[in-house]
């Protein structure tokens, strides 16, 4: 006869619910080792710290998701006064000037850039169409999501105001319809920071993406029709 193991004892405790309601005495008489120091503590003791530990648990848990989404609040506010920003706009050559500006206001982006090719024949003199090689654009059609690092000879980063202070950019590319990952690009947003970690690698680019297809819809009005 095989001797009784700790599994049989754990499987028939699991399998006969009410053993200790036959046998509650023995619920008082058990006594475990207490995580918060060597005392030794009664089952229903042990029990109730278990529970008070998963409450603060769930505490924490719920204190996040308020947090969280209190700041997707403040993020989903401050991109609808953006495209707000944009909608108003009634002159379409000012609209490039206004996007950069209400973006580094709105966000508080130190730097913003903005290049967009291929347009109309009446805004192919404006600095916001000039100076992109064919290098620059092939790279921005090869982005399919935002690229989010450290400065590493990036062209873009010459189209900033003050290329030497930044120390972490977001490269956002601009497509026709707003389609963002496939096709050909028009354009490319660069947002720049002072500081290496706002926009590190591995970054959720979720909210950028946003801001590449509500750029690219509104910037639409400078291509060709």
């Amino acid at each position: 006869m095989n001797p009784i193991t700790e599994d049989d004892i754990a499987n028939y405790l699991a399998n006969s619910p009410d053993f200790f309601e036959r046998h509650a005495e023995l619920l008082a008489s058990v006594h475990l080792t207490s995580p918060h120091g060597n005392r030794a503590v009664s089952l229903q003791e042990r029990q109730a710290e278990m529970l008070r530990e998963k409450i603060k648990a769930l505490e924490h848990r719920i204190m996040d998701m308020v947090r969280h989404g209190n700041e997707n609040m403040v993020i989903s506010d401050r991109i609808h006064r953006w495209a707000k920003s944009l909608l108003l706009v009634q002159s379409t050559r000012a609209l490039p000037a206004t996007l950069v500006a209400e973006l580094e206001r709105e966000f508080m982006i130190p730097q913003v850039a903005l290049k967009v090719w291929d347009v109309d024949a009446r805004y192919a003199q404006d600095p916001f169409a000039q100076g992109v090689s064919e290098d620059a654009k092939s790279f921005a059609s090869s982005l399919a999501q935002p690229y989010c690092g450290v400065v590493s000879g990036v062209e873009a980063v010459s189209w900033l105001p003050d290329p030497s202070t930044a120390m972490s950019i977001a490269l956002i590319a601009l497509r026709p319809g707003a389609v963002n990952g496939s096709g050909p690009a028009f354009g490319m947003l660069v947002l720049a920071s002072p500081d290496p970690q706002r926009f590190q690698s591995g970054f959720a680019t979720d909210f950028l993406e946003r801001i590449a297809e509500l750029a690219s819809a509104a910037l639409s009005r400078l291509r060709p029709r």
